[in-house]
């Protein structure tokens, strides 16, 4: 079982209200092989909501509002739900300052993107959990099973 972003599962979640599909996430999620979470709506944000990004220890709105309590709230939800289906492997939307992996933006709101994970991201990868972003699907070393993912489209523009 794998946790992945309600987003890339074509949940209207993410910060504008919109999904951000990707076949691949999908057919893991109908297959019974992943459950979506959002972790920004588990830490109480709203949807739609202010942009956010990470800036150093923090996050903050485009406005300037610090929501960085929602977010480590949200990731702890996110783990526990993780921890409760035993899942050991993630597919989170690159770049968020929830679920970026690897790869986050600034905090400049710019779309500058600098080398970090999202707070979500940070949390699974201590308790164990490998992570990846939709980017990432189709090279990864986590396994799917070909008839999932033979026929997805690239997520990468995504």
């Amino acid at each position: 079982m794998k946790i992945v972003s309600a987003c890339l599962a074509g949940i209207k979640c993410n910060w504008q209200g919109k999904a951000a599909p990707c076949k691949a996430v999908i057919d893991l999620v109908a297959a019974g092989a992943a459950v979506p979470v959002c972790p920004e709506q588990l830490g109480g944000l709203t949807t739609p909501r202010e942009p956010a990004e990470q800036r150093n220890a923090r996050v903050v709105t485009i406005s300037g509002k610090d929501v960085a309590d929602s977010f480590r709230r949200g990731a702890e939800e996110g783990l526990k739900v993780a921890q409760l289906l035993g899942c050991k492997e993630a597919i989170l939307k690159a770049r968020s300052p929830s679920c970026g992996v690897g790869k986050i933006y600034d905090g400049t709101f710019t779309k500058n993107i600098i080398s970090g994970n999202g707070v979500f991201v940070q949390l699974l990868q201590q308790n164990g959990v490998k992570v990846i972003s939709e980017e990432d699907v189709l090279d990864s070393v986590i396994e799917f099973p070909k008839k999932w993912y033979q026929n997805s489209v690239d997520c990468s523009w995504l």
